[in-house]
């Protein structure tokens, strides 16, 4: 079980011992997954920073230490575009349990053209979706032996307005950037909540949460040079827009929050207190179209052809 419950309200900034969990951010070299990774780091886990970049990797351990003196962070080479490649990858972990993962890496393109993966598929479903849940697979022993696995899937506000076009997955008939990834996103949280639904039908003590960041902007964002760096100059023009959004170290919190709450529980989503924009993170009502039954069926079903994985994920009955 991951630390005990919470006697005093959650303070994201006195959070509790993790003391020798072990926790993989997908991601974790910049962005919101960096201050993931941070914050977990200041609880004592074994944070380890999934990237397929090792020098930036290097940069955000490096800033790590730098913070949080006697932090144990590793680098794991991860490139979830490349599904072939995961199973090896976690095959490097060389660990006997893990304790959760954050699901937060993600491709985010704003201009046309369409991209593809190696493997074929449109690069942000193929990254942020496919990658995901051909990585959840191969974490799938390492999440059962632990004594409470969880799995958090970082999603996106941007997924309230979208819909999933179940004929159109890979949105070669219509691609259009940001309702991609919107949708990307989407398939995230719709896997995040069915995996949880199939983990209890099968019986498992691994749960599955899904978080999101809220609005956080990197203008907002304190410097961690050389990972990020914002300029005061930045920093004032962004100020208005710190009544409605936030940086991306405030970003971070409902994620952490999954991972380290024992009284969150599967099939939850938790996102920034205000408006779901900013703020304290709590546990949020899921939209109806996320929690569509049909739909998530459907979405796995395609998402186990397209990754070409078992239906089970690894994660069978008891």
């Amino acid at each position: 079980m991951l630390p005990a419950s919470q006697s005093r309200p959650w303070d994201v900034h006195r959070l509790p011992s993790a003391e020798g969990r072990i926790v993989l951010v997908t991601g974790g070299n910049a962005g919101i997954g960096y201050f993931v990774a941070e914050q977990l780091a200041a609880t004592g886990a074994v944070v380890v920073l999934g990237s397929r970049d090792a020098a930036k990797a290097d940069a955000a351990m490096a800033s790590i230490h730098a913070r949080v003196p006697g932090a144990r962070v590793r680098h794991l080479g991860l490139d979830l575009a490349d599904l072939s490649s995961l199973k090896t990858a976690v095959d490097a972990l060389d660990l006997d349990h893990l304790d959760a993962v954050v699901h937060n890496a993600g491709v985010a393109l704003d201009d046309p053209p369409r991209r593809e993966t190696g493997d074929g598929h449109e690069l942000m479903f193929g990254t942020n979706h496919l990658g995901h849940f051909a990585l959840t697979r191969w974490l799938a022993p390492l999440l059962s032996a632990a004594p409470e696995g969880r799995i958090v899937t970082v999603g996106s506000f941007a997924a309230r307005s979208e819909r999933l076009d179940l004929g159109d997955l890979q949105s070669r008939q219509d691609y259009r950037p940001k309702r991609t990834y919107g949708r990307s996103k989407l398939a995230q949280m719709c896997f995040g909540f069915e995996l949880d639904r199939r983990l209890r039908a099968a019986g498992s003590t691994v749960l599955s949460v899904v978080a999101h960041p809220g609005g956080a902007l990197d203008a907002l964002t304190p410097s961690r040079p050389p990972v990020h760096v914002t300029t005061p100059a930045k920093r004032l023009r962004a100020m208005p827009a710190g009544l409605v959004v936030q940086g991306k170290d405030a970003g971070a919190w409902p994620a952490v929050r999954a991972v380290l709450d024992s009284e969150v529980a599967g099939g939850q989503l938790w996102g920034p207190r205000v408006f779901g924009l900013r703020g304290s993170p709590r546990r949020e009502p899921v939209p109806s179209h996320m929690a569509d039954r049909a739909v998530a069926a459907r979405l796995w079903d395609a998402s186990c052809a397209l990754a070409d994985i078992d239906p089970h994920l690894g994660f069978r009955l008891r």
